[in-house]
């Protein structure tokens, strides 16, 4: 199974699993995080971006995966990826190395995809 498809799949199981216990806080949270990344002052586009050099900061992997697909979603390209990657490894430090790779290696699978 594909890195893509094994990620999506677990991320939307899981999603189901803990808005299923009907916890409203979780619920109201997993709202403002969906609503964040709509069209606004901002368009998708560069929210995502905004999301992926955030997530590669804070080096979540999972978080990184996500907006790499949701990027690729919105026409990012290979150019842009690579930029955003510079800029989290620049603000981030060297700490960002390894997610760096593993979101490459997602990327290329992302584009191989098409």
């Amino acid at each position: 199974m594909s890195q893509i498809k094994e990620f999506n799949e677990y991320r939307a199981r899981m999603n189901e699993v803990i808005l299923a216990k009907d916890n409203l806080p979780l619920k109201r949270f997993f709202s403002l995080d969906h609503q964040m990344y709509q069209e606004g002052a901002l368009d998708v586009k560069t929210k995502e971006l905004l999301g992926l050099v955030a997530s590669m900061v804070l080096r979540c992997d999972d978080c990184i995966k996500y907006h790499l697909g949701k990027a690729h979603e919105c026409g990012v390209n290979t150019e842009e990826v690579y930029e955003v990657f510079a800029i989290a490894n620049m603000v981030g430090g060297s700490i960002c190395i390894p997610h760096t790779r593993r979101a490459a290696e997602y990327w290329e699978e992302l584009v191989e995809r098409d």
